[in-house]
């Protein structure tokens, strides 16, 4: 689909070179802009109004004339229909009627709210006989809200951007709205739920193409969005899931989570480690043993909820069920004057270098081939490195691994950062080999 304006003001149809890029792009539908608030109209295109409507009705039956379908964005049209309804609705009737199949609603400074938004579409729905759809921005943080209410009051089409990334404080969320016309209004969206069970997955990937980091808190398809901390949330959810979801997160390609954290029980412990097979009584002695053992690494500036695999490894510890490989380490980096790193670690029986400019990188090459030499694993994870630094000067290392689409997240704190780094580093592989004796990996 080609995307473009109206024709230029004083230019004929045939010679405007916008219009001419989109005959030349060879598609078969183009999204068309055209003006719909008379401010636009008088201080932006300083045309008159009738002029603004000549430049729509010619562009759509130019493009149509040339067997493309054209989709109307009126851009402005919930502000135009404030300062003069008649007119805005006159635009649309006018795309209406040069051939327009879509007639949609811009809320382009994204200032409207969802109860106007409500009451336009319905206005606009019984003006109209083309299809009504809606563009919300999200200046005023309701753009998700404002598209399920237009939709809610009739329209059936929807335009937005994945993660809502778009300008200013950009677009409506269709990793949001997508689940909610489904799952909330019962409306049939894209070619099937199978594709909606994709979800996640689409909305990942376009984070990683853009460069951002993924929103954890993101309804629907967040790292957090079915993650449950506090202890009492979590034993309900293990007794019926419909307690604290809204929605089975399948549906949306996510999955349910149990974190430990300073909110938690032992209700968070057996449900870590149901995930992984593994059935427990949390009133167990053992599971109170790791409740408290969690509680006082806490103290130290542990943050398990964001590495719940730490917090698995002391659980199984404690019950008996996994003793550490790794008992004993030792790493030493040196650089100098030339830019070059070296870095040794010692693991156990295992001795390794690594060499390269960045100090860090030596360290994780000595520490990939040491570990995976002990640990007998052939898997080289993508990991993913988070530090950060308390107010009492420890350092915290997050470390998140990536095997294929599976990823977890292990911890290491202490006052020196490359020992932060290695604590870290050494469960995160211990945890691969917890996963292959319990059969998970």
């Amino acid at each position: 689909m080609a995307f473009g304006s109206t024709r230029r003001k004083d230019v004929k149809v045939w010679q405007d070179t916008g219009l001419e890029a989109i005959l030349k792009a060879d598609v078969s539908t183009a999204t068309i802009f055209g003006k719909a608030w008379t401010l636009h109209v008088r201080e932006i295109l300083r045309v008159s109004k009738d002029e603004n409507l000549n430049m729509i009705y010619d562009t759509i039956d130019f493009l149509k004339r040339h067997g493309i379908e054209v989709i109307f964005d009126a851009e402005h049209f919930f502000q135009g229909f404030k300062e003069d309804p008649e007119y805005a609705l006159q635009v649309l009737k006018t795309a209406e009627e040069a051939g327009a199949r879509t007639l949609v609603l811009a809320d382009t400074n994204g200032g409207t709210m969802p109860w106007d938004v409500y009451e336009m579409t319905k206005a606009v729905l019984n003006s109209v006989k083309a299809t009504v759809g809606v563009h919300m921005h999200n200046d005023s943080g309701c753009a998700v809200a404002n598209t399920i209410i237009a939709v809610y009051a009739g329209a059936r089409h929807v335009q937005g951007t994945i993660n809502g990334i778009g300008e200013r404080a950009g677009n409506a969320d269709l990793a949001q709205v997508i689940p909610a016309l489904r799952y909330k209004l019962g409306l049939r969206v894209l070619k099937g739920d199978e594709c909606i069970k994709r979800l996640k997955e689409v909305s990942q990937l376009v984070y990683r193409v853009v460069g951002l980091q993924p929103n954890p808190y993101q309804p629907y398809v967040g790292e957090y969005a079915f993650t449950h901390k506090a202890g009492v949330h979590v034993d309900a959810v293990l007794k019926n899931p419909v307690a604290y979801e809204h929605v089975d997160p399948e549906l949306v390609g996510n999955k349910r989570r149990f974190v430990i954290s300073e909110l938690s029980g032992a209700a968070n412990i057996v449900a870590l480690l149901r995930e992984f097979g593994v059935d427990v009584n949390k009133k167990d002695e053992n599971v109170r043993r790791a409740v408290a053992k969690i509680k006082e690494l806490e103290k130290q500036g542990y943050t398990f909820d964001k590495a719940p695999a730490s917090a698995l490894l002391i659980a199984l510890r404690e019950l008996g069920l996994y003793n550490r490989r790794v008992e004993n380490y030792s790493w030493t980096v040196f650089s100098n004057s030339t830019g070059i790193s070296v870095a040794v670690v010692n693991l156990d029986v295992a001795t390794s270098r690594g060499v390269d400019f960045d100090p860090f990188v030596a360290l994780f090459k000595a520490l990939i081939d040491s570990v995976k030499r002990v640990l007998n694993i052939s898997e080289e994870p993508k990991i993913e490195v988070s530090i950060t630094k308390s107010q009492d000067n420890m350092y915290r290392a997050t470390l998140t691994f990536y095997i294929n689409s599976y990823s977890w997240s292990t911890q290491g704190v202490s006052l020196n950062v490359i020992e932060a780094l290695v604590k870290a580093f050494i469960e995160g592989f211990e945890y691969i080999h917890v996963l292959k004796s319990l059969g998970r990996a």
